[in-house]
């Protein structure tokens, strides 16, 4: 029996990739012992073991970003911490350590290279991680999301994802996802979303323009998130939901996307062949500018900044998109070849590699 250490958390870009490989594994062999290696401040506390899985805890350690308390602290914090992981290898008999990102990941790599354990690293946004450019110098397999990543020895395996999207039949879920927002399954459907917390920007453009959409022959399904007070006014073809719970029929019903473009967004909306206007979280390190570079490039994606999405950016940029058939049509093929819905078998596939088998 095979024992795998899953290992990363903190937040859902991290989480959801790690969850899609364990139930993969578990799918394909459910004698073997799939175990999570987390924080208990995570997000990995609450839905892995909502998943059925057991959460082995590590402690947060962050990286020292400058010279004051925490930094003096952290050598003997964080060797305290990869001395908690070896123990758990030994204890469980751990064949493979592989990691998503995270706070998580990075005593698992130290713990699992110095207990001689093979590692896989899987990076899910195009600008990675300080933990798996650590981890990725000694692996035996690196798995990134996007073309460019800047990881050493870095393979494209695509995004492992939820089992909902990648057993999607877009055209045969249409109707009942017409019906469950209240649109007409035969017109065609603008998405608009920014997370289950909305996107101010996204919300203030679309807010101004959506009757400028409707103009155009096209339904407006506009996702507002939980913190939004914009009203719904009521208008046949236009939905406003704060929040929604079925995503698969939001995806299922659209024929373009308005939306940020954090890694898991614009790995589903690739893998579903849905063309997209995006429209990256200006705060950070500029990793969802990256994201969308691919599909950018493939020409499946239009980039527009945060600072410039406005009502009249919509009717300038996004209202021609609507009218012009023929492009949306190349943008969805273009969507469907950069795309991939195989990222889970993918990176088992890696693992598989690394413990010296085939798959």
């Amino acid at each position: 029996m095979t024992t795998y250490l899953l290992a990363g958390g903190g937040t859902a870009g991290h989480v959801n990739p790690l969850l899609a490989v364990a139930d993969g594994l578990r799918r394909r062999d459910p004698r073997a012992a799939v175990l999570v290696l987390g924080t208990q401040e995570g997000l990995e506390s609450r839905l892995v073991p909502e998943r059925g899985y057991e959460l082995l805890i590590v402690d947060k350690v962050p990286f020292p970003r400058r010279p004051d308390r925490q930094a003096a602290a952290f050598p003997v914090r964080f060797q305290r911490a990869v001395g908690r992981v070896r123990g758990y290898i030994r204890d469980r008999g751990v064949d493979v350590v592989v990691g998503f990102g995270g706070y998580a990941a990075a005593p698992a790599y130290v713990a699992a290279r110095r207990e001689g354990v093979p590692i896989v690293v899987h990076e899910a946004n195009a600008r990675p991680g300080l933990a798996n450019v650590l981890g990725a110098r000694r692996a035996a397999g690196v798995g990134v999301a996007f073309a460019g990543t800047p990881l050493r020895h870095g393979e494209v395996v695509g995004m492992p994802l939820r089992p909902e999207i990648v057993g999607m039949d877009r055209a045969a879920l249409r109707p009942e996802a017409a019906a469950h927002f209240g649109l007409d399954p035969a017109k065609k459907t603008l998405l608009a979303f920014g997370g289950s917390l909305g996107a101010l920007r996204i919300n203030e453009a679309l807010a101004g323009a959506w009757r400028d959409v409707l103009d155009a022959g096209w339904q407006l399904l506009h996702i507002t998130g939980e913190r939004s007070d914009l009203e719904d006014p009521g208008v046949a073809g236009y939905a406003v939901r704060r929040y929604v719970d079925r995503m698969d029929l939001a995806f299922a019903v659209a024929d373009l996307i308005v939306s940020r473009s954090g890694a898991s967004t614009v790995s589903e909306i690739a893998a579903l062949g849905i063309p997209a206007v995006y429209v990256p979280y200006a705060v950070g390190n500029g990793e969802q500018r990256l994201n969308a570079s691919s599909s950018i490039a493939a020409g499946a994606a239009i980039l527009i900044d945060d600072a410039a999405f406005t009502a009249d950016r919509v009717r300038s940029d996004v209202l021609p998109l609507l009218r012009d058939e023929g492009r949306i049509a190349a943008m969805a093929a273009a969507a469907e070849a950069t795309g991939t819905r195989h990222g889970t078998e993918n990176v088992i596939a890696m693992i598989d590699r690394a413990l010296g088998r085939t798959s």
